[in-house]
């Protein structure tokens, strides 16, 4: 359980010391901010911030779960590598994305076919490297069966698992890109679904079938959840870390290259920690908030009408005259409502086993 603590602590010392050296370098560099001009009319004087911010948490994560592994003379996992190298690929889709926004002083990076091929190829190599790797009790990183607190129904097969893993990682990622339009409320929000994971790591671990004397007892068929616990709490502390740069008003922002990375991250460890479906309970906000967009856009085109003043659904209680501050820590509140709710259904699956 050191390696936890260690992860997590180390995370959060990189991004808190870190982060502000990064801030003087993209300030230096010019590599600010594009803000839209239909936003809401305050959004305009964060034009210019230093964005790119991703690159802080993502290499305080890397670097915190190597010398975790240093430090305790522990070996890593592939279930922990391929969670963040599906975490570090998307980001690098979104550093691509950011690079050329700043570049050419334009709100879209990449092309539309340009930015989902890189997607694909990031998780299509995830998907497929997850299912192979097993231990010897046969376990692979990933279940080409669906789960929810636990694995259930039938297999389905390598080729729908692949399209069913690049759908959550494509929503997740997306989704997380979305939530992140107000200072600190995505970096917010992923650092206690992150705290979540933690939990859960730690407690399927301890309920290991790995680690059951007697058979027949209920427990969880996770090929390594202490290295999933591991990464999470280094993305927790990492994340904790840069909201204190993040949140209002922000002196960085994360853009593409951290909100892709965060729900790359957040999909993979659903997969590897076979709670799949829970994920839409844990990180509800951003569920919520993905949904907003596409009611307003399938509202606007099947009837010509609004549903809301300006999607993502935060922008519209802006409109309404929420303040920023509020809005954030409004729909943090959500957010951890989400996740107790979560983690609460999590035990009770796991008490209904027993």
């Amino acid at each position: 359980m050191k390696q936890i603590l260690f992860s997590g602590v180390i995370g959060l010392f990189l991004t808190l010391v870190g982060t502000p050296l990064l801030i003087k370098l993209l300030a230096r560099k010019g590599y600010g901010q594009y803000i839209r001009d239909d936003g809401p009319r305050g959004h305009h004087g964060k034009r210019g911030t230093p964005t790119m911010g991703g690159i802080a948490f993502i290499l305080a994560t890397i670097i915190a779960y190597v010398l975790t592994k240093v430090i305790t003379s522990s070996e890593p996992t592939f279930s922990g590598v391929l969670v963040l190298f599906l975490f570090t690929g998307m980001g690098l889709v979104g550093f691509l994305d950011d690079y050329i926004k700043i570049v050419k002083q334009r709100s879209l990076g990449l092309r539309a076919k340009a930015k989902m091929t890189g997607q694909l190829i990031v998780g299509i190599g995830f998907a497929i490297l997850s299912l192979n790797f097993a231990d010897a009790r046969g376990q692979s990183p990933a279940s080409d069966r669906l789960s929810f607190t636990q694995d259930f129904g039938w297999e389905i097969g390598p080729v729908i698992f692949v399209i069913w893993a690049l759908f959550m990682i494509l929503a997740m990622s997306n989704g997380v890109n979305l939530t992140d339009g107000l200072d600190g409320l995505a970096t917010g929000a992923s650092v206690m679904v992150f705290g979540a994971y933690t939990f859960i790591g730690v407690w399927q671990y301890q309920e290991s079938c790995a680690n059951m004397p007697t058979a027949g007892q209920a427990c969880y068929e996770v090929r390594d959840p202490l290295d999933l616990a591991i990464v999470a709490s280094a993305l927790m502390g990492a994340c904790f870390g840069f909201l204190w740069w993040n949140t209002s008003p922000a002196k960085i922002f994360m853009g593409d290259t951290g909100s892709l990375a965060l729900g790359g991250a957040l999909a993979g460890l659903a997969i590897c920690s076979r709670t799949e479906m829970l994920l839409a309970l844990l990180g509800g906000l951003f569920v919520l908030i993905t949904m907003s967009v596409v009611i307003q856009v399938g509202s606007f085109r099947m009837t010509g009408k609004r549903v809301f003043r300006m999607a993502p659904l935060q922008h519209h209680f802006e409109l309404k005259g929420w303040s920023e501050v509020l809005v954030v820590v409004r729909f943090w509140i959500i957010q951890g409502m989400c996740v107790i709710v979560g983690l609460g259904i999590f035990y009770a699956g796991w008490a209904a086993a027993k």
